[in-house]
């Protein structure tokens, strides 16, 4: 089977994807594209996973650069490859042509950014915990660090959970209700004292209130389309022992 990538025409003409998981060589409850080499997936199977990847997006696989992810504001700046220890951080950005910046997910918001009048772009994962900590916010501060304008960027939300299938307790609702009150735009009634969270229209909300240029989400769901995506939410609801991960990519 061949890759499956899904690209916006905001980011155009800088090359990215967000891949799907058609098209890998993993098995089981990883079958297809699983890129996290943090999951009990057996590495030799993500490392082709990985290189399908990095040529697709015409780099060496040791271009192909990525973070720790923590579910942190924190933002790494690269110019060059990595190597050894990935970075503890939730977004990567870089000036350096070349580099593919990647993030993985598996229900949390994949964000791909450019500013292509400053050849600058950036990558952040967006789960719910970082997108309130600020980790979209950082991440156009450090582009605007290598010289981008905030106004020129645009930001593209990936395939994220939506808010059908994202149900959340009171003491969730309660943590953004203490940051803001407002934030319960974000939230819809559910069974007894639970609701239901917009995960990617909070994350527009957040870049849009940050000054970005432009910023859309694709409107794929995670959860709801298992044959195209992992899903950590699902995966916990099927009683599954682990999940795959996703990959979204930019490169200059």
């Amino acid at each position: 089977m061949t890759l499956e990538i899904i690209t916006s025409d905001a980011l155009l003409p800088v090359k990215h994807g967000f891949f799907t998981r058609r098209g890998g060589a993993s098995s089981g409850v990883y079958a297809g594209l699983n890129c996290g080499t943090g999951s009990q997936d057996q590495t030799e199977v993500v490392s082709i996973n990985r290189a399908r990847v990095a040529d697709a997006m015409d780099v060496q696989q040791d271009h192909l650069c990525g973070v720790w992810q923590v579910h942190s504001a924190d933002v790494v700046s690269v110019d060059d490859t990595m190597t050894g220890e990935k970075p503890k951080a939730d977004a990567i950005v870089t000036a350096t042509p070349g580099l593919a910046l990647s993030i993985l997910t598996a229900d949390c918001q994949p964000v791909l950014f450019s500013d292509p009048d400053a050849s600058v772009i950036g990558a952040a994962h967006a789960g719910w915990k970082g997108a309130l900590d600020g980790v979209l916010e950082a991440t156009l501060n450090a582009m605007e660090a290598l010289g981008a304008a905030r106004g020129n960027i645009t930001a593209v939300i990936g395939p994220s959970i939506s808010q059908s299938a994202y149900e959340v307790g009171p003491e969730f609702l309660d943590r953004f209700l203490d940051a803001d009150p407002e934030y319960s735009r974000f939230f819809a009634g559910a069974d007894g004292d639970k609701a239901m969270f917009d995960l990617p229209a909070f994350g527009l909300y957040r870049l849009r209130a940050a000054g970005v240029g432009h910023a859309e989400w694709v409107r794929y769901c995670t959860y709801s389309d298992p044959d195209r995506f992992y899903s950590y939410r699902r995966s916990c609801h099927q009683n599954e022992a682990d999940y795959g991960r996703l990959i979204s990519t930019i490169r200059l």
